[in-house]
């Protein structure tokens, strides 16, 4: 799941939401290194990291925000946004934005395999994104534990896992993609409801152990700080690895490459144009046209399938995790970050 887009063509913007009605301050939220100074401060700072010493993991973390395992939370805007299955179709953009951050990228191309597991990734991700939701306080614990053992391994030249600005860029892709596919299929949330959203979201940045003093106050700060990081970022040798594994793979199961090109063409609308065209993906007049009539078909269409057809990853991938932890079964492992 993954990001905020902007369409096809526009000029000098890489989000469709517009910061008139986001001035107002936020307590919480994904953003930049902004607590007590200029609140626009790049998570590209120079700032000196401090050394990677033993893992300490998820909720044992001084970062770690304990509200977040209250079992009075709940973030219900966030739960209605997650709990759609049109935000798997956002899935091929989602990754695209998180490797086009060089650390990401490099990450993922050593330590993953998109060509013959991309079921097992696509569950690993929606476990983490359904549990961190619905959850109860053990099974967030149990889920947030196993994330951060699997990626301890993940380490090379210049990047780790457990680097905090790289986890920063991976929950901002996450809240952005969820609210921007779900106001392709819905329309624009109110105010209200898209401030609540945001909170509700920052804390996915805490299960991934991003500190506080790296979270913005503000919705502005935010698209200021996503269209600094998209306009920076170079898309690197992994980063074409990935994708070309994930999007025109022919080892995967053959209803998964038969949605192939449909992912493909979406991927290619909804990336903002510089990245789509560093990533090698096309587009063309007829193509556009054709991503149109889907989305009319999508806005017109998914909004009155009968909840159970819509929710129905969700409650499976629940009802998976759940059986997994009962079992203590595989649910997240080294291959799977």
């Amino acid at each position: 799941m993954a990001c905020a887009f902007a369409p096809t063509g526009a000029p000098n913007t890489l989000n469709p939401h517009s910061l008139e009605v986001n001035e107002k301050s936020c307590p919480v939220n994904l953003n930049t290194k902004s607590i007590g100074t200029d609140s626009t401060e790049a998570i590209t700072s120079t700032t000196e990291k401090p050394e990677h010493g033993p893992a300490i993991y998820g909720i044992n973390h001084d970062n770690f925000h304990r509200d977040f395992l209250k079992p009075d939370f709940d973030p219900k805007e966030m739960r209605n946004i997650v709990s759609e299955a049109i935000l798997l179709a956002g899935g091929g953009v989602a990754i695209l934005l998180q490797i086009a951050n060089p650390g990401v990228g490099a990450g993922v191309n050593e330590h993953s395999n998109f060509v013959y597991r991309p079921i097992d990734r696509l569950r690993t991700t929606m476990t983490f994104v359904y549990c961190m939701a619905f959850g109860t306080p053990e099974e967030k614990k149990t889920i947030i534990n196993m994330v951060h053992r699997a990626h301890d391994p993940v380490k090379g030249d210049g990047y780790t896992a457990h680097d905090v600005e790289l986890q920063l860029w991976v929950a901002a892709t996450l809240y952005a993609a969820g609210v921007d596919i779900y106001e392709k299929t819905y329309g624009k949330l109110n105010y209200a409801t898209s401030k609540a959203v945001y909170n509700q979201y920052a804390m996915l940045a805490s299960s991934l152990r991003v500190p506080p003093e790296m979270c913005s106050k503000t919705q502005k700060d935010f698209w200021e700080y996503w269209d600094r990081s998209l306009t920076s970022f170079t898309i690197s040798a992994h980063a074409k690895n990935v994708a070309n594994d994930l999007l025109f793979n022919n080892r995967g199961l053959l209803w998964v490459r038969a949605n192939l090109p449909l992912v493909r063409l979406f991927t290619a609308e909804w990336l903002p144009p510089n990245l789509r065209d560093a990533y090698g993906l096309k587009t063309s007049t007829s193509r556009r046209a054709l991503y149109k009539v889907y989305m009319v078909m999508i806005k017109t269409g998914y909004p009155i399938m009968p909840r159970f057809i819509r929710h129905f990853p969700r409650n499976y991938y629940m009802k998976d995790m759940r059986k997994r932890i009962k079992g203590m079964d595989h649910i997240i492992g080294p291959d799977m970050v």
